[in-house]
């Protein structure tokens, strides 16, 4: 075999290991908010969803979260990170997917919002697919309209990457939603952790005139309504 060759074969096996695994810099986060009175319901219906998820094979990790310090309090976030663009094309049987979401799922849930993100590693620390903390710092960004906010933002952000200490992901929106938008998480221990390093977490200082809102959220891990998550949290 010639060195042609093994370049080749170099080349294509990241890439045919990337197709299989479906590891990628994609994430899909989705909010649900559960009817008036109907939360228990939800509950029980979204964990046998789950369930159908876990017969079915589905390789994909699934977060849930509750969202606690927020405005949309007892609203539900579910997530899965670290996604190739291909795997996404190739979910586990959408078709009985879909059908037992409409049967366990809707009847007790509005859907909110269904949004696809990309990681941004150079403005992060962390690898792009969060730890299973007990809590998770959920900043959202929509920037003013116009050329030149979303990579003068970026730039910013980069600046400040090397003074993060801790767990730090950033994504910006690609498809879902008002454009340009990013989210971060913060992923921490508690809510202590997170409160104890409040200034630390502030954006650069020279954002304000990017920014046309943002908001800060704390959300709690649902293990009962996540699939496929670490025992622990990652040390």
């Amino acid at each position: 075999m010639g060195r042609s060759s093994l370049g080749l074969i170099a080349m294509l096996v990241p890439a045919l290991l990337t197709a299989q695994t479906g590891r990628g810099s994609y994430a899909r986060i989705a909010v649900l908010r559960p009817l008036e009175g109907h939360t228990v319901e939800f509950e029980a219906g979204y964990i046998r969803h789950l369930a159908w998820h876990r017969q079915a094979g589905d390789p994909w990790v699934w977060y849930g979260w509750g969202l606690w310090a927020s405005e949309r309090y007892r609203w539900f976030v579910y997530a899965t990170f670290g996604r190739s663009a291909g795997s996404l094309d190739s979910a586990v049987a959408p078709a009985d997917d879909e059908r037992d979401n409409v049967a366990n799922v809707v009847p007790h849930a509005e859907f909110v919002a269904n949004a696809l993100y990309e990681y941004l590693p150079a403005l992060s620390r962390g690898t792009g697919v969060p730890q299973p903390a007990a809590r998770v710092e959920l900043t959202t960004v929509e920037l003013v309209p116009g050329a030149g906010a979303a990579r003068a933002f970026e730039q910013a952000i980069r600046g400040i990457q090397p003074t993060l200490a801790g767990e730090t992901l950033w994504y910006r929106l690609v498809a879902g939603g008002a454009a340009p938008r990013y989210v971060r998480l913060r992923p921490r221990p508690s809510l202590a952790a997170i409160t104890a390093e409040s200034e630390t977490a502030a954006l650069a200082a020279n954002v304000d005139r990017l920014i046309a809102k943002w908001s800060v959220e704390i959300l709690n891990l649902r293990r009962t309504m996540s699939l496929g998550l670490e025992p622990s949290e990652r040390p």
